[in-house]
């Protein structure tokens, strides 16, 4: 065996930096210490206002795929490792772990004297029992192509033994997935993983969902440090201006996702703090590659040469990101491929594409909403004129927020979303485009793609790594089902009633989602 935890190193290169010129209030999170005024305290109503909460959501984590659901889980959960604000991958539930020289067969140590808010005391067979919650060939969960590749989880002792069905070198950043949060066994022996019970810094009260989450400190919990509010409430706030509405009045202490036109305004109002990071995220438009609509990839192609990219960020993001170039990787990521040509506005070739596929012009229709993001309706109008010279007719159908992502995912052949940044290439690439992923919007399949990401997940060399990688991006941007126009910074609101210690810049809002678990009132 070889510790792989042992050698750990940082697994996320540094992050662009973002400026909002003219901001009274802005910290820009680079990885770097922010400076602390006081050391943490215990005490106070921590009040977030998250954006995503819908009323068919639920507390089991095979349901979850938006951010107030994320925050919400690692509010009263944990998982065998984590991602920590320095972005490396460290023990959570898991004391350490180590792996055979293949890659294939995982050993997970489990921390002792851990409790579940029940009273119950943590054991392997909880870990196996969570982690099979999402396997199976019958498995509605959306983490379950996250485990796609776990050919048998068993308890052994204090260890958990995870087999994998090929190598995986970056398995434990794999299981940082939000999905995989450890849930107990009830005394019949069946997993609880409704009630929101869990080994995490808080304690569920109460929980309404698509409205509000109340939950109290967990006063008996493991790790040191952390937790420090009396209490926590997570209100749904779709609505951009509703957030921001409340964050001015003082309802709440915190909002995520400000509406990049009019953050500069926020940020100079007394008493609010905007934390801006330049994350991983992207916003994308997921083509369903077998719709009649798009199963034609020069109909995608005409598609992505028809937006105006620049124009989307300068005007709908007001400069908050960067322009993309249709695959997920970001210059944060360490095999991003800088050399790969940037994919410009060009009508010509749109109508290049477009005859290819048999047509002089086209008509369709693409769904948003501003759950996708704050802009995303302005941005789903700016694409309508762009696309317009080029013979493509695009009808923008506003949906509402509540139940979006059922209403449209898999569902109808073209909408608008986004994508959180994930640890590792291999993390995001098993997650969001391997054939079959059920996070795979696009329903994208492509075998060489498949075949290369399984060889670069049991590839150690890094310059083979590299231009495994590099082809896997070509692939995506050149027959890939999704457009992806823009990457985001992530813009959080605080009151300064809130005080915070380095931010993370892992790729997902609010410090990694692990603001509430450690943050605290000034």
């Amino acid at each position: 065996m070889t510790d792989r935890h042992e050698a750990a190193s940082s697994i996320l290169s540094p992050t662009r930096r973002t400026l909002m010129s003219g901001a009274a209030a802005l910290i820009v999170a680079s990885g770097l210490p922010l400076p602390v005024k006081a050391a943490p305290k215990q005490g106070g109503v921590g009040t977030f206002a998250v954006v995503g909460g819908q009323t068919g959501d639920s507390n089991d984590p095979a349901t979850h795929r938006e951010i107030e659901r994320f925050v919400a889980n690692w509010t009263t959960r944990n998982n065998l490792t984590e991602i920590s604000v320095d972005n490396e991958v460290i023990p959570e539930l898991a004391e350490s772990w180590e792996s055979s020289s293949d890659f294939k067969t995982w050993r997970f140590k489990l921390r002792k004297g851990v409790e579940f808010h029940s009273g119950k005391t943590l054991t392997t067979d909880d870990v196996v029992a969570s982690i099979n919650h999402h396997r199976g060939k019958d498995s509605k969960s959306t983490g379950r192509s996250v485990v796609a590749e776990v050919a048998d989880v068993k308890a052994d002792g204090d260890t958990v033994v995870i087999q994998l069905t090929q190598p995986f070198a970056e398995f434990p950043a794999l299981i940082t997935d939000f999905h995989l949060s450890i849930m107990p066994l009830d005394k019949s022996g069946k997993l609880d993983a409704t009630s929101g019970d869990g080994t995490g810094p808080y304690i569920l009260e109460s929980y309404e969902p698509g409205v509000k989450t109340v939950a109290k400190r967990n006063r008996n919990y493991w790790k040191q440090g952390r937790g420090h509010f009396d209490r926590v409430e997570i209100l749904c706030i779709n609505d951009t201006n509703a957030r921001q509405n409340a964050l001015r009045s003082g309802a709440i202490n915190v909002m995520n996702r400000c509406d990049a036109r009019t953050a500069a305004l926020l940020a100079k109002v007394a008493g609010i703090e905007i934390i801006e990071v330049s994350s991983k995220k992207h916003y994308d438009t997921p083509m369903r590659c077998n719709t009649p609509e798009f199963q034609d990839v020069n109909i995608r192609l005409a598609v992505k040469y028809a937006v105006n990219r620049q124009a989307i960020v300068d005007t709908a993001l007001s400069g908050h990101g960067f322009v993309g170039n249709d695959h997920p990787l970001s210059p944060s990521y360490p095999f991003f491929a800088s050399d790969i040509p940037q994919r410009k506005y060009d009508i010509d070739k749109a109508k290049f594409h477009l005859k290819k596929a048999g047509h002089s012009n086209i008509k369709l229709q693409f769904h948003t909403s501003v759950l996708a993001f704050p802009t995303a309706v302005d941005a789903a109008v700016l694409m309508k004129e762009h696309a317009r010279p080029a013979g493509i007719d695009i009808e923008v159908i506003q949906e509402p927020a509540d139940n979006y992502w059922d209403s449209v995912l898999h569902k109808v052949p073209w909408c608008q979303s986004n994508q959180n940044g994930r640890a590792t290439e291999s993390y995001l690439f098993t997650h969001a485009y391997r054939s079959g992923a059920i996070s795979n919007y696009a329903e994208w399949k492509n075998e060489r793609f498949d075949k290369l990401l399984d060889e670069v997940t049991s590839t150690v060399d890094r310059d083979k790594k590299r231009q495994i990688y590099r082809e896997m991006q070509m692939l995506i941007r050149d027959d890939g089902g999704v457009g992806i126009f823009a990457f985001t910074t992530a813009m959080d609101a605080i009151s300064n009633t809130i005080k915070h210690d380095k931010v993370s810049t892992s790729g997902f809002e609010l410090d990694g989602c692990r603001a509430i678990e450690r943050w605290w009132h000034a």
